[in-house]
């Protein structure tokens, strides 16, 4: 029985990482002679860091994932399917993964072709949506979920609606170790002549630890000889953010109160077997941890298999392990309690003794090698009933192994304190043609993008540069002008309907995605102030973005009437012009396909998801469905070329592909597959989406690895190497669109639900 591991590992310093070694060694030790070698399984360790050198891991440890990239964490299941495992077993835990949630760790199972065995550290009581679903992926994938409590069954169960035949109980090992008759541990200055209360594990504020020292001077007041240990290293995060500062304040705390000589902190990182001895040499071990929501805590049982004396908080897990007396509860932050169940303790012997002899007698049954021999089983069943053929795999239609992690070094290069430079010659910013408004507006959109999918501060600082800018180039009676000078320098009076539309529907997807109050309000403000010239609106394109804008606009402002007649006339000029033009073999808006033409359908799908008038609805449906079958009809998306554009009746311009008319591809299809949810509209997104990584006509990507930039265009005689603003948002903004849509595809094939997104 070979088990491949997915888990953090020491030696980093990681509760999970040290239970996993115990798991490993725990199967290991159920094996003896020739199995010990052939049925011994290998580790794929998650890091925390960009360098695969990061740590030292021992040889059992055969692939390693980087926390945050999405590629690796294909690798590893192609490795996996292709390793020497029969089973794999997955430690989770939120925050080791990454992605919202550590949502990158779905691709992985979903590819495994490995029976799998899923091992839940955390089982939140009030999770996020996006938290709810992975947990029901993850179940859904795995052969068994293990648990190490019943509070943990019933979460599973009511919260995230688990089949209970799924879940199994296997409580939290401890080390399989007898105390020593001599004990180093207790000739150390801390514990010689003194009866000592204990408490271990990585440092941090959660901890409580302030709790007990606030009831050390009661308990030295009837008790001198006591001394606190603390053990354990600062949490390494923590440290890496804070330093010391949390120890620091316990050092003080106890200064104050007078019982610095009572406490002792001992700041190093054991090994098991040397904290079994500390274990073993204490009087009372205690855990005043803050709040109930800790499902699972493995100091705790550790403490209980060592037979120790335990007073603690009622944490969910401590009111399970200590029930039948094999411990003592006080309230959380109750010191005057704490200080007096210790003393009673320390004055009553018989009732000592009785806690520590009930817990080593509960501990004898948690023993790491009883615990592996239960996974075993629980894998040896896992693999017995394990059928590829049968088994449901949700592959994921947006494959992120093939997408390029997401950069704005480009975009930061291009932007100064104005706006986003508009054009640039090949990687290098073109300071000679100055900024415009198009582009402004499309860098709002990405921004927001960017901040939505993982709180970039750096898009969080470029959103009021952009925001600034549109506020800049808005005129007295609403309107905007256009272009600006390096040397800001206005270069026209009114810019055109196009980059005004853009502008309308930045503002309303800022207004519908606000990161903070001031920024929306601000955002509206400019958007009413352009009200007044909707009505000079005549060009498809021009009414097309303003619609998209008002349509976001109107999802926060769902009452304003005046908005929704607004939004409703500019969308008759696109319903005539389509009737107009439409025959048999010509369902589009005008004689020709000209530029950016996916924005049209994408409008009225905007339009019909506020109004559900089915008529826009027919149309956007129509004139999406015959977008498609002429650009994508070769297997990749060949947009309509602005050499010429595409007449009725004409032929079709093969080059000068530009990138916005692939944005624009991108966005419709998403955008019909939130209204009709059909998986189909999902891969024609994506397939639309590859043109920028080389599935095109050249078979050339425009997207620059090294620059984080994407190229202008394709041409007859190739690339267009200059990367502009324009090509560079139109591709950040479509990869932004993928990912939510990889997101998404969970939610609406398994529970026919929406994760709110903005």
């Amino acid at each position: 029985m070979r088990i491949a591991y997915i888990s953090t590992y020491p030696p980093r310093e990681c509760g999970i990482a040290t239970f996993n070694q115990n798991l490993v060694k725990a199967v290991n030790a159920n094996f003896t002679g020739k199995d010990a070698v052939t049925q011994s399984g290998f580790v794929v360790a998650m890091n925390d860091s960009e360098s695969l050198k990061e740590y030292e891991y021992p040889e059992d440890v055969k692939f390693i994932i980087r926390q945050d990239h999405q590629k690796d964490y294909i690798r590893a299941a192609n490795y996996l399917n292709t390793s020497n495992a029969d089973v794999c077993v997955l430690e989770h835990e939120f925050g080791i993964y990454g992605g919202e949630s550590g949502i990158y760790i779905l691709p992985l199972i979903n590819r495994l072709e490995k029976p799998l065995i899923t091992v839940l550290h955390t089982v939140l009581r009030e999770p996020s949506f996006v938290q709810k679903i992975i947990m029901r992926e993850i179940a859904d994938q795995s052969a068994k979920v293990i648990v190490m409590s019943k509070r943990a069954v019933e979460f599973l169960t009511s919260i995230y609606e688990i089949d209970p035949a799924k879940i199994q109980i296997i409580e939290h090992g401890v080390p399989d170790l007898e105390a020593s008759e001599n004990n180093e541990i207790k000739k150390l200055p801390a514990f010689k002549n003194h009866r000592v209360l204990f408490t271990f594990g990585l440092i941090s504020r959660n901890k409580g630890l302030e709790t007990m020292i606030k009831a050390l001077p009661k308990i030295v007041a009837q008790n001198p000889d006591v001394m606190y240990v603390i053990l354990g290293n600062t949490h390494p995060g923590v440290l890496k953010n804070n330093g010391e500062e949390y120890r620091d304040h316990l050092k003080r705390l106890a200064n104050q109160l007078g019982v610095s000589k009572n406490i002792t902190f001992i700041n190093k990182f054991v090994s098991e077997e040397e904290l079994f001895q500390y274990l073993t040499a204490i009087d009372i071990y205690i855990t005043p941890y803050l709040n109930e929501a800790q499902i699972t805590s493995g100091t705790l049982s550790y403490a209980v298999g060592a037979g120790a004396a335990v007073v603690s908080t009622p944490y969910w897990h401590a009111t399970e392990l200590l029930d039948d007396e094999r411990g003592k509860i006080f309230d959380f932050k109750n010191d005057e309690q704490l200080a007096d169940i210790v003393n009673d303790l320390l004055g009553d012997k018989e009732a000592l003794t009785t806690l520590k002899r009930n817990a080593y007698n509960y501990g004898l049954h948690l023993r790491w090698p009883k615990t592996g021999a239960e996974y075993i089983k629980v894998a040896q069943e896992a693999l017995a009933k394990h059928d590829f053929r049968e088994k449901v795999m949700q592959s994921t239609i947006v494959d992120p192994e093939i997408m390029p992690r997401f950069s704005l070094d480009h975009v930061l290069r291009l932007t100064d304190d104005t706006g986003i430079v508009q054009h640039a010659k090949f990687g290098i910013p073109n300071l000679k043609e100055g900024y415009c408004l198009d582009d402004n507006a499309r860098a709002l959109i990405m921004a927001l993008m960017a901040y939505q999918r993982n709180k970039s501060p750096e898009a969080l600082k470029l959103l009021p540069i952009y925001l600034s800018y549109i506020h800049y180039m808005q005129t007295e009676d609403g309107n905007f002008r256009n272009f600006l000078s390096f040397s800001r320098q206005y270069l026209d009076e009114v810019g055109s309907e196009d980059s005004f539309g853009r502008t309308i529907w930045s503002l309303g997807y800022l207004i519908n995605c606000a990161t903070n109050n001031s920024y929306r309000e601000f955002a509206v403000e400019i958007f009413h102030k352009a009200v007044q010239q909707f009505k000079n609106l005549h060009h498809l394109r021009g009414l097309a973005n303003t619609i998209i804008g008002i349509a976001l606009y109107l999802k926060v402002f769902p009452t304003d009437e005046g908005m929704l007649n607004e939004m409703n006339r500019l969308t008759d000029p696109l319903m005539q012009s389509y009737h107009k033009h439409r025959d048999e073999q010509w369902h589009w808006f005008e004689e020709k396909m000209t530029y950016d033409n996916a924005i049209l359908p994408l409008a009225l799908m905007h339009a019909c998801e506020i109004t559900n008038d089915q008529e826009v609805k027919k149309v956007a449906l129509e004139s999406m469905v015959f977008l498609d079958q002429l650009t994508l009809s070769n297997g990749y998306l060949t947009p309509v070329g602005n050499e010429g554009w595409y007449h009725k009746g004409g032929e079709f311009p093969l080059y000068d592909q530009q990138a916005i008319e692939t944005m624009a591809m991108v966005l419709m299809n998403f955008q019909a597959y939130q209204i009709w949810h059909k998986p189909e509209y999902i891969e024609k997104m994506f397939s639309c989406y590859m043109w920028f990584l080389g599935e095109n006509t050249l078979r050339a990507p425009l997207y620059d690895h090294e620059t984080k930039g994407c190229c202008d265009g394709i041409l007859p005689t190739g690339i267009n190497r200059n990367q502009g603003a324009e090509s560079t948002l139109a591709y950040l903004i479509s990869h932004l669109t993928v990912l939510k849509a990889f997101e998404l595809e969970y939610e609406y094939h398994k529970y026919g639900q929406t994760i709110e997104l903005c």
